[in-house]
């Protein structure tokens, strides 16, 4: 075992360790799909029913998504690797190939996807060069869909 020094570059790989699924945040926004994808989605709470995830301060997207009514969270399943890709990028159509629900709130679902999740915003916290946003889960849709995994720079699978 060896120490490493201290940097962003350390810290990413470390973290990295850490296996965690990855999410789709989309709405609808003047009839225009919009979105970005997640891998630092945690349940919080189960009553009331809450969830969080973490995105970058620096997000061109965000701006976009964080004053909507509602916002739909959809679990990427285990054929999404090229998707969270596509939901990750800084430029194109990030729904390039994706087939999408649009909810009568405003809220966007992608299909193939192992859970939907109608949310709205209950709080945001700066955290350091992220921040923590906390969301409401008003409907939930349960597909039996295997999920993605984001481990060490990589998408998996789960082991049977």
């Amino acid at each position: 075992m060896s120490s490493t020094e201290l940097s962003p570059a350390s810290l990413r790989e470390a973290f990295g360790h850490f296996p965690s699924g990855v999410i789709a945040i989309a709405a609808e926004v003047e009839g225009i799909r919009v979105g970005l994808a997640a891998s630092t989605f945690v349940p919080v709470s189960l009553d009331p029913p809450l969830v969080s995830f973490c995105v970058q301060n620096n997000s061109e997207t965000w701006p976009k998504l964080k004053d909507l009514p509602s916002l739909g969270i959809s679990l990427l399943g285990e054929s999404h690797d090229v998707a969270a890709r596509t939901l990750a990028a800084k430029t194109g159509d990030r729904f390039a190939g994706l087939e999408t629900h649009s909810h009568e709130s405003g809220a966007v679902f992608v299909h193939g996807t192992s859970v939907w999740l109608q949310s709205t915003i209950e709080q945001s916290v700066v955290a350091g060069d992220h921040t923590i946003v906390v969301l409401r889960v008003k409907e939930i849709t349960v597909h039996d869909v295997p999920p993605i995994v984001f481990h060490r720079s990589t998408f998996r699978r789960l082991g049977a």
